[in-house]
């Protein structure tokens, strides 16, 4: 049966997701939902996360929000074509990283988010911004150095679908605003990672659909 996967088009925490699926040939039901319309808000969907986010999976009779404990999920429960290293030493290095980009590279997403796509110009906090700004480029740094082969780890998986998503978000909505130039401070490393990310012959079919315009 497959497994209903309930996104957002655009979500990182749920390309992240997505990415994990494809990557494991899991077969899925697409289950997009709607922000402008509040579908997050509806009493099916709450049933399911009361939290009111995306992602979240079906898998048979068991549900789950939360995209890192649906990855670990996945993990374990389809433990082939792994999207985490087999030794304990090396799968714990790799939760530290997830860790590490939902905790600090997230947090200054979340800032630039706000300020950028949910602020008026005119009423925009341009303190605040600098500061987003500013984290940004810090974390961008620390993850160009814990890149030290093409992927994250051994082979592509979970960190690189975590990581991936959230830089891909903020490249995007810096658009709006050129001259943050956090684009244009990204390392050789990410660079070439990106392209490498975008290579895999399963990264088209994850691309948040709204961006294809």
């Amino acid at each position: 049966m497959p497994i209903d996967f309930y996104y957002g088009s655009g979500s990182p925490y749920a390309w992240r997701v997505w990415l994990t699926l494809e990557h494991k040939r899991l077969p899925y039901t697409l289950k997009m939902v709607s922000f402008s319309e509040g579908d997050l808000q509806k009493a099916e969907f709450l049933a399911l996360n009361p939290r009111h986010k995306v992602p979240v999976i079906v898998d048979g009779e068991f549900s789950l929000f939360e995209s890192a404990a649906i990855v670990d999920y996945l993990e374990e429960a389809y433990p082939e074509r792994p999207v985490l290293p087999c030794s304990v030493q090396q799968r714990a290095v790799a939760r530290r990283m997830i860790r590490e980009a939902d905790q600090y590279l997230a947090a200054a997403l979340e800032i630039l988010v706000d300020e950028i796509l949910f602020t008026a110009e005119e009423k925009r906090d341009e303190s605040r911004l600098q500061r987003g700004r500013d984290a940004m480029l810090a974390e961008l740094g620390r993850f160009e150095s814990l890149l030290t082969g093409d992927w994250f780890t051994e082979d592509v998986g979970a960190v690189d679908y975590t990581v991936y998503p959230l830089i891909a978000l903020v490249i995007r909505i810096e658009k709006r605003i050129p001259s943050l130039g956090i684009e244009a401070a990204l390392g050789r490393r990410l660079r070439d990672w990106l392209g490498q990310m975008e290579a895999l012959p399963y990264f088209p079919t994850t691309y948040p659909p709204h961006w294809k315009g």
